[in-house]
């Protein structure tokens, strides 16, 4: 009587491993639905680039982070008493190392989080 127990139980675990073979779970489907021909690097940059161009002077720090997300980097710096937060997003690639360095993205300026410049020409008038 085991033994057909036994052997009841290796066909069913045998009928359900051949049964759910075919089942594929997608977790985190964002990357299989995403451009196959763009990294997500390119995808990020070609992202940022978008909001960037539609930037307006005068947005708040809140509404712009809200759009972009996170920044690559942040600054906060005094001139002429004046205290402004600079948010670095990453917009176009220079070097293929993997790393996001400051020279491959756009400076965002903020002086009382409200957006007053953008840009590494506005960064060096500062």
């Amino acid at each position: 009587m085991q033994i057909i127990q036994k052997v009841q139980v290796i066909s069913i675990a045998s009928l359900l491993m051949v049964s759910l073979s075919g089942c594929v779970i997608a977790i985190g489907d964002d990357e299989y639905k995403r451009d196959t021909h763009h990294s997500s690097w390119e995808v990020r940059e070609k992202n940022n680039r978008a909001h960037v161009q539609g930037l307006q002077l005068g947005e708040h720090y809140l509404d712009i982070t809200n759009k972009m997300g996170v920044a690559d980097f942040n600054e906060l710096l005094t001139r002429q008493n004046n205290t402004y937060q600079v948010l670095y997003y990453r917009t176009h690639r220079q070097n293929g190392d993997g790393v996001t360095t400051k020279d491959e993205c756009t400076p965002l300026v903020f002086l009382n989080n409200e957006l007053v410049g953008w840009g590494d020409n506005y960064l060096i008038s500062l």
